[in-house]
């Protein structure tokens, strides 16, 4: 009686635990992980197939799990920094432990790992861009004329930026991407927003973490790039509008020069059918600031 109550206490326990698996998203890194004897899989199919059941099994028994991208790479980088041996299982379990902390993760929710495995390597490649970016701000450095941080002056300045286009915006859903091209690799973010039958704004923190400090960078460093956002609303047609990135702001694209991005064919250069329901339109006015914040020399 004393055995299954300790039984029992444990599967009780083991539904308290939550728990990180690292997966393998791809062939390449899969073959780059089998040069391990540690390793057992052989077939990067099978191998997705089986982390799946698995899954199903932990959330069946109420088992929280996240999932990490493990990275092969990265694990040999973390292994020779610690000391620890690659060919080990109880290396690539610490490994994993750590993606928990400081790595892209995202929760299993019961979906299949091909709906999954895209927000998992969309997530990764939204971290490593706002890693980038923040560094690339970082060496900015102060100001030769003024001393003030040229970077973190240029984060306010997106933030503001980024505040008034949402408050000019209809109402609904918003949809903006942000692109700067001039840096040592080009940046590309994105950023959604809806906005709830009270008015007020709804967004993911990382996500606009992200998008303000890849527009700062553009900013700050004053290189190519531009804005652009859809916004919709039921009942109404789509609206597109953009900005290009100019000095230390953002100058209106006219509604001409908006179509044509949309429009034009970037390998090609052959013109495309524009969508129907859609409105390519100049942005609206983002009103004029007495002392606009961010660094102007």
């Amino acid at each position: 009686m004393a055995h299954t109550d300790h039984q029992t206490m444990r599967r009780v326990l083991r539904r308290e635990i939550a728990g990180t698996i690292g997966l393998l998203t791809d062939e390449h890194d899969f073959r780059a992980m089998r040069h391990y004897r540690s390793f057992s899989f052989d077939d990067h199919k099978i191998y997705l197939q089986q982390m799946e059941a698995l899954l199903r099994t932990r959330a069946s028994q109420g088992s929280h799990t996240t999932i990490a991208l493990f990275d092969p790479q990265e694990y040999a980088e973390f292994c020779a920094e610690t000391g620890l041996d690659p060919d080990n299982a109880a290396s690539r379990t610490r490994f994993t432990a750590e993606l928990a902390t400081t790595g892209p993760t995202v929760p299993y929710q019961g979906q299949p790992l091909a709906d999954l495995v895209p927000t998992l390597v969309d997530e990764a490649v939204r971290q490593a861009t706002w890693e980038y970016a923040s560094t690339l701000l970082a060496r900015l450095g102060a100001c030769a004329t003024c001393g003030e941080d040229i970077g973190r002056s240029a984060f306010v300045r997106a933030s503001s930026l980024l505040v008034r286009i949402l408050d000019t915006a209809q109402p609904g859903s918003r949809h903006l991407v942000c692109s700067v091209t001039g840096t040592p690799e080009a940046l590309v973010s994105v950023l959604h927003a809806e906005e709830d039958t009270e008015g007020a704004t709804h967004l993911d923190e990382a996500e606009a973490l992200e998008f303000t400090t890849v527009l700062a960078v553009g900013l700050a460093t004053r290189s190519p790039g531009g804005l652009v956002m859809r916004t919709s609303a039921p009942g109404t047609s789509d609206r597109i509008y953009g900005w290009r990135l100019r000095g230390d702001g953002l100058e209106p694209l006219t509604a001409g020069e908006v179509f044509d991005a949309y429009c034009t064919d970037i390998d090609s250069g052959d013109l495309i059918s524009p969508e129907s329901g859609v409105d390519y339109c100049v942005p609206p006015d983002l009103g004029n600031e007495e002392a606009p914040p961010g660094h102007h020399h």
